[in-house]
């Protein structure tokens, strides 16, 4: 059995060692925000936070991560509220949406060293593959962002886009194909 922490809730995974972190967090967790992409670590579809450090979890086994702190979208704001996510939405940066959870806790993790990244920083931290583009807006959500866990500014995004995580987990009738 392997133990740490997911989401500031103790966790014991009654998996084998060799898992891979992701599929604990999606299959036994129901932690659904971290994607699989493309199983090497390429696209950063899986990225969370451990111990501070932006993991590809799909190449960290949770043997490896004993007694570790992880933090998945999730866990980021149980509003939904956290800055960079308000700045994502205010600057229409999700298109497709699939690669955004990955890529905000990757700039989590950059925005707790550096409240401030320059382009150039961002663009060395954020390593994610986006299909959609949307790199510029991107990097400037992501200063904003910065901005404002900084207090320099603040974000009114108003009503936020998604269904009650309560409402997620509610069971969905069957699809029934057309005659």
């Amino acid at each position: 059995m392997t133990r740490f922490t997911v989401n500031n809730q103790p966790v014991e995974y009654r998996m084998a060692p060799e898992t891979p972190l992701l599929w604990a967090l999606r299959d036994a967790s129901n932690l659904t925000g971290a994607k699989y992409g493309c199983g090497t670590g390429d696209c950063g579809a899986c990225t969370v936070d451990v111990d501070g450090t932006a993991v590809r979890a799909c190449q960290v086994t949770i043997g490896e991560i004993e007694g570790a702190f992880v933090t998945t979208i999730e866990g980021l704001a149980r509003e939904r509220d956290h800055p960079l996510q308000l700045a994502f939405i205010d600057a229409n940066v999700p298109q497709c949406g699939f690669c955004i959870p990955g890529i905000i806790m990757a700039a989590s993790v950059l925005l707790k060293k550096n409240a401030a990244p320059s382009d150039a920083e961002i663009e060395a931290a954020i390593t994610n593959i986006c299909r959609c583009g949307v790199y510029p807006r991107l990097v400037a959500a992501i200063q904003r962002a910065g901005r404002v866990l900084s207090g320099d500014e603040t974000i009114n995004a108003g009503a936020r886009p998604g269904i009650d995580p309560a409402e997620a987990a509610r069971s969905v009738p069957a699809l029934t194909p057309p005659n």
